[in-house]
């Protein structure tokens, strides 16, 4: 069986926005402010939960529209630090998503895609395919750990199913 870039990407894209948006809602559910849980981070050279959230988008519709252009610079936008706006973001870059062809995906394959970062000196080319498995990919997930971690270290009841979400299971017949 051959496995399709829209299917190494778009749904996993989708699952972890979806469990993300879920963990947001276990946090409004606490009696922590939305300030409080939106500074929070694990070690002082560590960005806030915030921004963590901010860069789940980055790394999964920002991604698609970085191959769309072919060219991803570092997403330093203010984050949004309420709750429920954190919320919102998350379920627009998924409907955005949803809304992602397979053919479009697939006519990323061998497009070159370039990571620029001007203040960095950076300028790393990559095709499509590395760009989303290989740099956007390990970044959600690193993102979606580090604020699913924020989430646990301040004290909101997440656990290992919140993490993954809607896992996508195979239904018997």
């Amino acid at each position: 069986m051959t496995i399709s870039l829209y299917d190494a990407t778009i749904p996993t894209m989708i699952q972890m926005l979806d469990a993300a948006q879920r963990w947001i809602e276990k946090a409004k559910a606490s009696d922590l402010a939305d300030e409080e849980i939106a500074s929070a981070c694990l070690a002082k050279d560590m960005a806030p939960f915030a921004r963590q959230i901010h860069w789940l988008n980055t790394h999964s519709i920002g991604a698609i529209e970085a191959v769309r252009k072919g060219e991803m610079n570092p997403d330093l936008d203010d984050p949004a630090t309420e709750l429920e706006q954190m919320r919102l973001n998350l379920g627009a870059a998924e409907n955005k998503l949803r809304a992602v062809s397979v053919g479009e995906v697939e006519s990323f394959v061998g497009q070159e895609v370039r990571f620029v970062s001007k203040d960095s000196g950076l300028d790393l080319p990559f095709t499509a395919e590395n760009f989303l498995l290989s740099f956007s990919q390990p970044n959600l997930f690193f993102h979606a750990t580090t604020a699913y971690a924020i989430l646990r270290h301040k004290g909101i009841n997440v656990g290992k199913t919140d993490f993954l979400g809607r896992i996508r299971i195979t239904r018997a017949k």
